[in-house]
């Protein structure tokens, strides 16, 4: 009897551990079963677009990068009428010094000495000064007339000695299908850069195509401040490496201009030194090679207002250098030597064609000689 009750004992015991395996397989089972909802499902699509014989692969399009807006360049004729008010604030005490003296009951030699003093002051020029100076004597003293306005004679020879008759038309297009070139110059610290950026939205606001040639590689941060201007107003800038040749950088950004079409193509260069001929011959070999693509059609040479009589000896040098076509005064709102303009004219034998009144984008305009006098007379 012991040994049956043994073995049913074995018997039942095996079977209850045949139960609890089974029991333990079967909830196995149920716990791997994976869920039928939760964050690693990728729902089927669906749509009018979905094809209905199975699911399709859907692709998360990253949404393009908007596009800066485009600055609206300022027109030249809100531009001149902006400017001709910051020129009379700028340079009203000259006119209004030679039109106290020559206002005098009697313009005796004192009063002319006082006068020369005053234009030579102003940077106008020896030369300058002294026809300005026979010119009012004639008709205020030697003539006699006195009922000649002061304000009217010293006006009309003011005009004379800037020379409306002179063009200051940018020569800013080609021929035969090619684009215009403008080579701008000028040394260090006169305002370059900055010049060829606002010369590219004054042709911009025309309706002209501009393409930008970053010619000044040695200092990137004029490369990157040439980009910026190109920026806001959506145009091209051609730039090569730190260091690169200039000549090459400007010779690809005209044959760019020329292969796509471009109205002008304005060529930025690094500012040189008048006394550093190296670099002078750099400019002229500059100008040589782009002329294998396109010829120059203007070479703007900038220059700062405030140097008075050294920016002379700069626009002698370079216009040796690259034949000077058209003169761009800028900070002429930082100085009261607005005489310049004559000096520097005299001295070339070319127009001032642009003129730079702040730092504002827009703070450029062309030159106008009546424009100037009455500023120079407050009016």
């Amino acid at each position: 009897m012991d040994f049956l009750a043994d073995w049913l004992i074995l018997i039942i015991s095996i079977a209850v551990v045949g139960v609890l395996l089974v029991v333990g397989l079967v909830t196995g089972r149920a716990r791997r079963k994976p869920p039928t909802t939760g964050t690693d499902v990728i729902a089927r699509p669906t749509g009018p677009d979905v094809d209905e014989a199975g699911p399709t692969t859907a692709t998360a399009t990253a949404p393009a990068p908007e596009k800066p807006a485009l600055d609206r360049p300022e027109g030249t004729a809100s531009r001149m009428k902006r400017l001709r008010e910051r020129l009379s604030r700028a340079q009203g005490g000259l006119g209004q010094g030679l039109l106290a003296l020559l206002s005098r009951d009697r313009l005796d030699e004192d009063t002319w000495e006082s006068i020369e003093d005053t234009l030579l002051t102003a940077d106008v020029g020896v030369t300058p000064t002294q026809e300005l100076v026979g010119a009012l004597r004639t008709r205020l003293r030697v003539e006699g007339d006195k009922n000649a306005d002061p304000r009217t004679v010293l006006r009309e020879e003011l005009v004379k000695l800037v020379d409306p008759d002179m063009d200051r038309r940018l020569q800013v297009s080609g021929t035969d299908g090619r684009p215009g070139v403008v080579l701008v110059v000028g040394v260090n610290g006169a305002g370059k850069t900055t010049t060829v950026g606002k010369i590219a939205r004054i042709l911009v606001a025309e309706g002209r195509t501009v393409t930008l040639g970053a010619a000044d590689t040695f200092r990137a941060a004029a490369v990157d401040q040439l980009a910026t201007w190109g920026e806001r107003v959506g145009v091209e800038v051609v730039r090569g490496p730190e260091g690169s040749d200039p000549a090459s950088v400007a010779f690809e950004a005209v044959k760019q201009g020329v292969e796509q079409g471009t109205d002008t193509v304005l060529i930025d260069t690094a500012g040189r030194l008048q006394n550093k001929a190296g670099l002078m011959d750099e400019l002229g070999k500059v100008k040589r090679v782009i002329e294998k693509q396109a010829p120059v059609t203007e070479v703007l040479l900038v220059l700062d207002a405030t140097t008075g009589q050294n920016g002379m000896i700069q626009a002698r040098v370079f216009s040796e250098i690259v034949d000077v076509t058209g003169i761009v005064l800028t900070k002429l709102d930082g100085s009261a030597k607005g005489g310049i303009v004559v000096a520097v004219q005299r001295e070339l034998g070319v127009p001032v064609k642009l003129v730079g009144l702040g730092e504002g984008a827009d703070d450029l305009a062309p030159f106008d000689s009546g424009a100037f006098v009455d500023a120079l007379l407050g009016g």
